[in-house]
Parts: structure tokens; C-alpha cells; sequence
């Protein structure tokens, strides 16, 4: 530590001064803090300092403040605080994706409108990043995240009681927008409270809030989504069914931080890049005091009597009133264009970083989204597998009251029959007759009649509707108090809603282990070394997706890939926390994430486009991007053992 930035920490018992805050004049550089009652330190001017060398021994002074503060109950306080926004972020992921089998059902959902519903929300993340990030560094890490956790609780709440795809889509984006502002936000929050031996293990704890979100979700969903007893209804304008009640549950997590948030102080290291430097010193003595009583150590004073900041200078440039209104937008642009990018000092590091996050993201969640549809597919063709056909056959007088499911009839004769009270699932009629027969109380999915002729025939409150007849004649057929309903394509299957529930459970789980290991070694190899070592590792295991040729051996390579692949988005966290100033951390970081969720979108319209044709395309992109990814890792600077800049 710097002779000035010590002589900034060291009180002086033969003066004091009364004032909060001593100005500085044009040539000053520092900003000296002063709080009533304390003794004033000697005045030491920091002229002589250059702008990096003063930002440099201001890092370090605060740095050495965080030591003197420790890291006891108010830091845990804060891990669980922020975890659960972290935590809600997870949730968001998932919910779309738990709800679609039954909302499709109330909703009608053609296939495009399934795929943006599961699309909607990497959108709005990605908007929210941008944009909280960005707002996070203007007014405080603690009141944006409480706005975006705010925005992501009332729209996820509004989302549970809306009836039309239209307000769900939009409800759903909006709540994306809201909890976009979660990654870049906590994390950077969060490492403004830790001091340098503490940083790297404490943010990788912190990402297990990601995975308990996962399990929270999947809990939730396996739970309640099945319990359809759990619904009323208002006429036949408005239902609320068992998988709103799981959209309103999985709020809780968001409606939590903002709760407990509201107990927590404002990042001091926020106020010192504001000039704030008396609420700063606040917060610090109040971080020191919490930890020293929970400690044991009541009596032990808090030392720091003023704390050196940079002099502010305003980053838009005051063109005056007359400036024409394009002028200003173009430098307002221009700067946030340089708070984000920051390429005037590292481009190098920058644009890699922005580089291994898209590629990482592009792999990551293209794969994770690829898994559970070729489950999916596993599963349907095992299903065709099962098929039993029938041909030719002659059926009089015969009522059928069970379920039917998978099967093809084909040229078939069916002559004074009843089809009553019963489940058609799958279900085929091809090139057939039927002649005076009764169908009552039908419900139906993936079932039609094709070429099929049917003669004074009555349909009573069936969802056979004329869509799922094709090319069919009719004569002297009736229908009577039709069932209002969609077409569903899918099989609807609880046991399949269950092995979607338990696979994801599986998944999210599978990245404690890794969650623990890039814990314990993040400070010990470095967040390089993690980073690189993990994607080269995940690189390898991508390898072995081409093996998986059933539903059991899918699942295992999930679980393998999600555990590995944890321990590179640990350290690519806490590598962006550290590598940016603080006057720009959240900007640089939302902007990263924004881009990922891009990229995540390019990755899974593309490998999903491939279930059921081939798996060598997914694997080879997944790989390259991921090769590509690590060997770029290498190029990044170290910041293991450094302040925060």
C-alpha cells in the first residue's frame, strides 16, 4: 500500500472539524471525506498523482478498508439476500418450458407460438440486462435491481391470471425485462463487499442460487402442474388451472429479494465512484461493526476516519442549450458506447471476453435446450415403436368404453358401434366404414380420421371436430354440443410430464458438484485456469453426445455436461466482475449478457432445428464453439490476487 493512501487511513487526534464534506479546489484530484466527531487525518493532496496512478491507490485503499471490515455476518447476509434474486433468475428460465404441455391445451398453441413463448423470455432477458446494467452504475446497484426484481414479480403475477396468448407472450416478456437485470447486477453488487482472498470462492457460492432456482422450479412443477383438481372456472370465458398456480408459486423467489433487499445498504463502492464518500464511510462502519459484534468483538472501532474518492467529472459533455438535439444523442451514445465497451484501455480483453461469453452461450444453452427435445424424440419414437395396426376388421354392436391409444385401423368396417366415456390417444382410422354409430363424450389428442366415410352417424359432446376428419364424407351425420378445444399434435402423457419435471431436476442438480469444486479452486488455480480447463473438459464430453441413442443415456450425458460446464460460467463471472471498473462494471456486464442471451437464441433455433435429422450438426457446433471458447480463455488477463479497479 502507498505511503498517501495509508496516510488517507490515518486519523490525526489533534484536530477536528465539523463539516461532512471538505470541497477541493481546480488543481485537486481527491475528494476528502470527514464525519462529524471523527478526528480529521492530515491533509495530504494527491496532486502529483496521474489519473491511473490515483485510481490505483484509491482501489487499494478501499481494498485495504474491506480488510480492516472483515468478512463475517453481514457478507453471508448479503449471500442470501442477493441469492434469491439469483435465485429467481434461475426460476425464470424454466417456466415456459414447465408450462407449455398444459397452457398449450387453454391457449391453442400452434407450434411457431410455442417456439416464441420459449424464445420470449432469452428476448426480454436480454433487453433487461442491457438496459439495468446500463441504469445500475447511473443510480445504484441496490435500487435497480429492486425495480427489475419489482417489473419481473408483478408481470410473472399478471402472467398466472391472463387468458390470451397475446397478454401471456407480452406478460412473460416483461417479466424477462425485469429479471434480465439479475446476473450482471448481484454479481457485481455482491464483490463490492469482498475483499481479494475472498472474492473468487464467494461469487462461485453464489451461483448455486442458479441451480437452487432450477430445483426450486422443477420441485414446483412436478408438484402441483399434475394436481388438475387444482383449478375453477368462471363459465367458459375464463379457467385457472393446476399450471397457473405454478406460475404465480415460482414469483416467490422475486417478491423474497425484494423484500429482503429493502434491508440492505447501498454498495459503498457505488457512492465512492459518485463522490459520496460520507454515505460510503457509513456503510463500511456499518459492514465493520455488524461482522466485529457477530464476531465476539463488540469493543473494536472501526479506524477509517476519511476515505479518499476521484474527483467526479461529468463523462456527458455540457454542450449548452443551443446544441442541436442529434449532437447531444450522438454524444450521450458515444459515451455509453465507451462506458460499455471500455476499449480504450483493454480492447484486447474486452473483446474477447464479449467473444467466450457468445460462444459459451451459444454451446451452452443450444445444448440444453437440444437435450430434452431429443429425449422428447426418443420418446416418441420409442412410442411409434409400440404401434399395433389393424387391418380389415369387422366390428357390429360393440360398445367401446376404455381408452384407445396408439393404435391404426385401417379399412375398417364399424356397424351399429358406441364409442362412450373414453380417451382416444394416437389414434388412426384409415379408408374406413362406419354405419349408424354413436360417439359420446370423446377426448381426443393426436387422433384422425382419414378418407374415412361415415353414414348416419351422430357425434355428441366430442371434441371431434370436422378438422380432425380429413377427407372424410359425411351422410346424414350429426354433430351435437362439440367440445370446445384445440388440435393438439402431442401425446398427452402424465408419465411424460413427469420425466420432463425429473430430467430437469436431474440436470440442475448435476452442477453441484461442479458449483463446489470451482468454489474451493477459484482462488487457488485462478479463474483462467477454471475457465479454460472446465470448456476444454466440457469440449471433450460434447464428444460423447454422439453415443446417447436412448433416453437413459441422454439424461447421464446431460447431467455430465451440465456438471463440467458449471465451473466455466463460474469463472467467467467472476473474471467480468473483475476485470471492468467499478463505474462501468454493471454497464460492461449487462451489455455481455445481453449478448449472451442472443447468442443463446441463435444457438437454440439452430440445434433444435436438427432434432430427428441428425445429431452431428448440434455436436460439431457445440464442440467448435467450445474449442473455440477455451482457446480464447487463454488470452484473457489473470485477475486472481487483484483489487477491484
Amino acid at each position: 500500500m502507498s505511503p498517501s493512501a495509508r496516510q488517507g487511513l490515518r486519523a490525526n487526534d489533534d484536530e477536528g472539524h465539523s463539516d461532512s464534506t471538505e470541497g477541493h479546489d481546480e488543481d485537486d484530484e481527491i475528494y476528502e471525506g470527514e464525519y462529524q466527531g471523527i478526528p480529521r487525518a492530515d491533509s495530504g493532496k494527491a496532486g502529483g498523482m496521474d489519473g491511473v496512478t490515483a485510481a490505483q491507490e484509491l482501489a487499494q485503499q478501499y481494498e485495504t478498508i474491506l480488510q480492516e471490515c472483515g468478512h463475517g455476518k453481514f457478507q453471508w447476509t448479503l449471500y442470501f439476500v442477493l441469492g434469491l434474486a439469483l435465485m429467481a433468475d434461475g426460476v425464470e428460465i424454466f417456466v415456459v418450458g414447465f408450462v407449455l404441455p398444459s397452457a398449450e391445451k387453454d391457449m391453442c398453441l400452434s407450434e411457431p407460438n410455442k417456439g416464441m413463448l420459449g424464445l420470449i423470455v432469452y428476448l426480454g432477458m436480454m433487453v433487461g440486462a442491457f438496459v439495468w446494467g446500463g441504469l445500475a452504475d447511473r443510480i445504484g446497484r441496490r435500487q435497480t435491481l429492486l425495480i427489475s426484481l419489482s417489473i419481473n414479480s408483478v408481470f410473472a403475477f399478471f402472467s398466472s391470471f391472463v387468458q390470451g396468448y397475446s397478454s401471456f407472450l407480452f406478460c412473460r416478456l416483461a417479466s424477462g425485462v425485469g429479471i434480465g437485470g439479475s446476473i450482471p447486477i448481484v454479481f457485481s453488487y455482491y464483490s463490492e463487499f469482498l475483499a481479494q482472498e475472498k472474492r473468487g470462492e464467494h461469487l462461485s457460492w453464489l451461483c448455486m442460487f442458479w441451480m437452487i432456482g432450477g430445483i426450486y422450479a422443477s420441485a414446483m412443477a412436478w408438484a402441483i402442474i399434475p394436481h388438475y383438481g387444482w383449478s375453477f372456472q368462471m363459465g367458459s370465458a375464463y379457467q385457472f388451472h393446476s399450471w397457473r398456480v405454478f406460475v404465480l408459486v415460482c414469483a416467490f423467489p422475486a417478491v423474497a429479494a425484494i423484500s429482503a433487499l429493502t434491508t440492505m445498504p447501498e454498495s459503498p463502492r457505488f457512492y465512492l465512484e459518485n463522490g459520496k464518500h460520507d454515505e460510503a464511510w457509513m456503510i463500511l462502519k456499518q459492514v465493520h461493526d455488524t461482522n466485529m459484534r457477530a464476531k465476539g468483538y463488540p469493543e473494536r472501532v472501526f479506524s477509517v476516519t476519511t476515505i479518499k474518492t476521484m474527483k467526479q467529472m461529468d463523462e456527458l459533455v455540457n454542450m449548452g442549450d443551443g446544441a442541436a438535439w442529434h449532437e447531444k444523442w450522438r454524444i450521450k451514445l458515444t459515451t455509453l458506447f465507451h462506458q460499455v465497451l471500455f476499449f480504450y484501455k483493454h480492447p484486447l480483453s474486452v473483446s474477447l471476453s464479449f467473444l467466450v461469453s457468445v460462444l459459451f452461450s451459444f454451446s451452452y444453452y443450444g445444448l440444453t435446450v437440444w437435450f430434452p427435445d431429443m429425449i422428447k424424440y426418443l420418446q416418441k419414437q420409442e412410442y411409434s415403436s409400440r404401434t399395433k395396426v389393424f387391418v380389415k376388421e369387422k366390428v357390429e354392436h360393440v360398445t367401446f368404453n376404455f381408452t384407445l391409444e396408439n393404435q391404426i385401423h385401417r379399412q375398417g368396417e364399424y356397424f351399429n358401434d358406441k364409442f362412450m366415456n373414453l380417451k382416444m390417444k394416437s389414434m388412426v382410422f384409415e379408408d374406413s366404414l362406419f354405419e349408424e354409430c354413436y360417439f359420446e363424450d370423446i377426448t381426443s389428442s393426436n387422433t384422425f380420421f382419414k378418407n374415412c366415410t361415415f353414414i348416419a352417424t351422430l357425434f355428441y359432446n366430442t371434441d371431434l371436430f370436422k378438422y380432425r376428419l380429413v377427407n372424410c364424407k359425411l351422410v346424414n351425420s350429426t354433430f351435437l354440443h362439440n367440445k370446445e378445444g384445440c388440435l393438439l399434435s402431442d401425446i398427452s402423457d402424465e408419465n411424460n410430464a413427469y420425466m420432463v419435471y425429473f430430467v430437469s431436476f436431474l440436470g440442475t442438480l448435476a452442477v453441484l458438484p461442479g458449483n463446489i469444486v470451482s468454489a474451493l479452486l477459484m482462488d487457488k488455480i485462478g479463474r483462467l485456469r477454471m475457465l479454460a480447463g472446465s470448456s476444454v473438459i466440457s469440449c471433450i464430453s460434447c464428444f460423447f453426445l454422439s453415443f446417447g441413442n436412448s433416453e437413459s443415456a441422454m439424461i447421464a450425458l446431460l447431467c455430465l455436461f451440465g456438471g463440467i460446464s458449471i465451473a466455466s460460467w463460474n469463472a467467467l463471472d467472476v473474471l467480468t466482475v473483475e476485470l471492468y471498473p467499478s463505474d462501468k462494471r454493471t454497464t460492461a456486464f449487462g451489455f455481455l449478457n445481453a449478448l449472451c442471451k442472443l447468442a443463446a437464441v441463435l444457438g437454440i433455433s439452430i440445434f433444435t432445428s436438427f432434432v430427428g435429422i441428425t445429431k452431428a450438426v448440434p455436436i460439431l457446433f457445440a464442440s467448435g464453439a467450445l474449442a473455440a471458447g477455451s482457446f480464447l480463455a487463454l488470452k484473457l488477463p489473470e485477475t486472481r490476487g487483484q483489487v477491484l479497479q
